[in-house]
């Protein structure tokens, strides 16, 4: 049986926060597997790495919304002897709407994506991680911490993020693996248009570059913290939800959305 090669697997890393995430293990000397549904843009990302002198990336083209592709991703990396060490939970998507409204197809997508995906992907390489004494790192968001009218389901998802996220780092810790959840505010991405939102949606103070999220999200993880929230004003929201009454929370978070309607 020939050896096995330690990576780095990096999903959603097409664009993004997950390319600045990319860019910034590829930095710190990792070597990686880039996988997202957008091979082009993973092949342009990769040579873009290994033009600055670092190891060219693996790319895989898979869907991870579908086990169908989560198992294909788990199959190439097999045949290509690539055992993940680190474990970088990046894809996702969300949807700007009433629950009700939205098309029903779409939201239960963002369920498999969000949840089940990273779910999978986790306890899949867990014997991978635990051996090598690796970790890994589960893009949340600051949305995880309060509910979300208007982004209900997506609110939810990133719930189950963060919550999965810290039960594995109390169950892992003592084993050397580092599990950490990052929930990042609003981030200057893709994001917005592909989740119908304005960009206006959140206030300015509150945004942050993806390098910059991408930088304290590794430092913070490879640190052992179980959680990374960058930028002061976004840390501040992720309090609020422990001081406040929850009809405050709903009632705060709700005019947002309603003003988002009233502006179209």
């Amino acid at each position: 049986m020939s050896p096995t090669q330690s990576v780095c697997l990096i999903t959603g890393a097409s664009a993004g926060l997950g390319a600045a995430l990319a860019r910034e293990f590829a930095r710190r000397g990792h070597a990686l597997v880039l996988t997202a549904r957008r091979e082009a843009e993973l092949s342009a990302l990769a040579d873009e790495i290994a033009a600055e002198g670092h190891a060219r990336p693996v790319v895989i083209a898979a869907d991870l919304a579908t086990p169908a592709g989560v198992a294909a991703l788990a199959e190439a990396l097999s045949r290509r002897a690539l055992e993940p060490a680190i474990v970088v939970n990046n894809a996702g998507f969300g949807l700007l709407g009433e629950a009700a409204s939205l098309d029903r197809a779409r939201q239960l997508a963002m369920i498999d994506l969000n949840v089940r995906a990273l779910t999978e992907l986790t306890l899949h390489w867990l014997d991978s991680v635990k051996r090598q004494r690796g970790g890994i790192l589960n893009v949340a968001s600051v949305a995880g911490f309060l509910p979300g009218p208007g982004m209900a389901v997506y609110h939810a998802t990133k719930a189950y993020v963060l919550s999965f996220s810290e039960a594995m780092h109390a169950e892992l810790k003592s084993e050397g693996v580092r599990v950490c959840a990052l929930c990042p505010g609003p981030v200057e991405t893709e994001f917005f248009a592909q989740a119908g939102m304005p960009r206006d949606y959140f206030p300015d103070f509150m945004n942050r570059s993806p390098e910059r999220v991408a930088r304290e999200g590794y430092e913070g993880f490879m640190a052992g913290h179980r959680v990374v929230v960058p930028g002061r004003p976004n840390r501040i929201m992720t309090l609020l939800p422990r001081l406040l009454p929850r009809a405050w929370m709903l009632a705060m978070t709700g005019r947002r959305w309603r003003r988002a309607g009233r502006d179209g």
